[in-house]
């Protein structure tokens, strides 16, 4: 669902949030096996109750899923989003989880933003028309 890129960068993340964002990781993993309908529907529940995330909190979940694991560090972007929503979920929070497009090379990508504000993306996601969107409820 993503265009090659390298890497993140890994940070340090405490051995507690560690266990929460590998859980994180591996439901994630499950949840983007489901076709886009059922994954759209878990998300919208998995929402539910939760207050609005801010920037902060939702680049501090997107930094803790990137570093537990390669996979959401490199070009597993739905995974990466799915994961980095749940673990903002598991705090409290919910940030807008976003699958969206572009024509002009055709791609699909998927991230979390709050406030339109995309999280610890490049800022190309201008081009992007969003597909799925499940924001706070």
């Amino acid at each position: 669902m993503t265009t090659p890129v390298s890497l993140e960068r890994a940070s340090t993340v405490p051995p507690r949030q560690r266990v929460v964002a590998v859980l994180a990781v591996a439901v994630a993993r499950a949840l983007v096996a489901l076709p886009p309908a059922r994954l759209r529907q878990a998300l919208r529940f998995a929402s539910a109750g939760a207050r609005r995330a801010t920037a902060a909190e939702a680049l501090r979940a997107r930094t803790a899923v990137v570093t537990v694991s390669r996979r959401c560090a490199g070009q597993q972007c739905l995974q990466r989003s799915v994961a980095t929503a749940l673990l903002c979920r598991a705090r409290g929070a919910w940030p807008t989880w976003q699958t969206g497009v572009r024509t002009e090379p055709f791609t699909a990508h998927a991230w979390v933003s709050v406030d339109g504000v995309p999280i610890g993306e490049a800022p190309h996601l201008c081009a992007y028309t969003p597909i799925m969107v499940v924001g706070p409820r």
